[in-house]
């Protein structure tokens, strides 16, 4: 198909004024608030904001009257209390593991048990793990708050099915579920292991009157042996809130790890819901074009055939040689030509043959129509989706214009088959070639219309010929 187918840097300013009085126009003024340069900025930091993150704030001075360690306190009970309600589901989900390793330790295991029993608990937990995870996850973002002051940005993942389970998101939401009821549990009872050794130490003078008190290292019998642990217990009380915080800041950092939606996965989200908007906009798009047909059809058409036949009518009453009868004839044919028109309309909106017995009868009407030769080759063993047999006959009638008008093609080639769940449609003509979508908006408009139903288009029209236009267009 031919060329013309269709389709010096600023000066740097201080909020403080000079004091220096060599300059006529300094002033003596004493600014509100002295800001250093910037080669100072770094070491004397004159306002800084808060620390974002319970980790950050273990270094900053002010920690013990901040209200850190209370939200960090909290974080662990709730850590604790959901953990409790994970673990259900999830030991229910892995007790086939839990039955094979018992087997493995009492030597009862047998090797092909053994096997179904791992391949069970596998099936279990990979199945049914990211339904509990899922909502987990969706409670921890909200609980990072109390340790983490930075957004989470909202979670866009298709819904429920196997493309969820192939968003990578869905499998690290299961992992920081194993790691609630495995790790965190482990981290947890060193903590508590800690401060209760701590808090003993610290009250160990009013225990030791009741009994003895072993600390594992070295047994306290007697009052006199408890002043220098009870003077480091409550020493180490001031640590306490280090503590807690440093634990929920370590527990807020893996879960932010795993939870946060990384960059690519953002994109890849926006990417999808791009594609799903515009999927809606071209349905919408059939629909509205579906509308246009049947008013024009069953409205405009059907009044125009009354319109025609009472000219006609009239045109019979009158005499023959009368100027009434002339004007009466005009409107007749006008109306006639009119109604012709239209059907073509209607038939360019959506050809009843395409809606009718689909699309390898609308290719051949296509092929009927062209004023250049067409050879139509179809292999569709089925009725494909309306919008896919829209889109593929609108570029094959585009391409066979295109051809008549441009190419001074002999003989044109339309192919249609379907493999795998691909339609591919071929148009190629033995013309001069030289198309270049550059030069007009008519293979543009067609690569978009084929984009929009999420297919591709691809040219190859070297100067001298041939034109092939091949489009593809998933129709699982």
């Amino acid at each position: 198909m031919a060329g013309k187918h269709t389709s010096e840097p600023a000066a740097r300013h201080y909020p403080w004024s000079p004091v220096s009085g060599r300059d006529s126009h300094t002033s003596d003024v004493v600014p509100d608030r002295w800001e250093p340069p910037p080669a100072l900025a770094s070491v004397i930091p004159v306002s800084a904001d808060p620390p974002r993150t319970t980790l950050a704030a273990l270094v900053t001075p002010r920690l013990l009257t901040s209200d850190r360690p209370v939200k960090a306190a909290a974080y662990l009970l709730s850590t604790v209390l959901i953990a409790v309600l994970v673990a259900v589901p999830l030991g229910l989900l892995a007790f086939p593991w839990a039955l094979l390793a018992r087997q493995v330790a009492t030597g009862t295991a047998r090797t092909g048990s053994g096997l179904v029993l791992l391949a069970l608990g596998a099936v279990l937990v990979a199945g049914l793990g990211p339904l509990v995870a899922w909502p987990l996850a969706a409670a921890e973002r909200v609980r990072l708050r109390l340790v983490d002051a930075r957004p989470v940005p909202p979670v866009r993942r298709a819904p429920f099915g196997l493309s969820w389970y192939r968003h990578p998101l869905t499998w690290r939401e299961l992992a920081y579920a194993v790691l609630l009821v495995t790790v965190v549990p482990a981290l947890y009872s060193v903590a508590a292991l800690v401060l209760v050794l701590i808090v003993v130490c610290a009250l160990s003078p009013w225990l030791v009157p009741g009994g003895e008190i072993d600390l594992g290292v070295t047994v306290i019998t007697t009052p006199p042996q408890t002043v220098p642990y009870s003077v480091i217990g409550f020493a180490a009380l001031v640590t306490v809130p280090y503590l807690l915080t440093a634990v929920a800041g370590v527990h807020g950092a893996a879960a932010r790890a795993l939870l946060h939606p990384r960059a690519t996965e953002e994109l890849h989200a926006e990417l999808v819901e791009v594609s799903r908007s515009r999927a809606r906009l071209v349905s919408a798009f059939e629909a509205e074009r579906h509308r246009i047909e049947r008013d024009l059809h069953d409205g405009a058409q059907q009044k125009l055939v009354g319109l025609t036949l009472q000219l006609g009518l009239a045109r019979l009453d009158l005499p023959a040689a009368s100027p009434a009868a002339s004007a009466v004839e005009t409107a007749h044919q006008q109306a006639k030509q009119l109604m012709t028109e239209l059907r073509e309309l209607i038939h360019g909106i959506r050809p009843n043959v395409l809606a009718d017995l689909g699309l390898p009868a609308a290719l051949r009407e296509l092929a009927d129509q062209s004023v250049v030769p067409v050879a139509v080759e179809t292999d569709l063993p089925r009725r494909l989706p309306e919008q896919v047999e829209a889109t593929a006959y609108f570029v094959v009638a585009e391409a066979l214009t295109n051809v008549a008008k441009h190419s001074g093609a002999t003989a044109v080639r339309v192919t249609a088959r379907e493999t795998a769940g691909l339609l591919t449609v071929e148009v190629r003509d033995d013309g001069r070639g030289g198309a270049d979508p550059a030069h007009g908006t008519g293979l543009t408009g067609l690569a978009d219309r084929v984009a929009a139903a999420d297919g591709r288009m691809l040219l190859s029209s070297p100067p001298g010929g041939p034109t092939l236009i091949r489009t593809e267009l998933p129709c699982a």
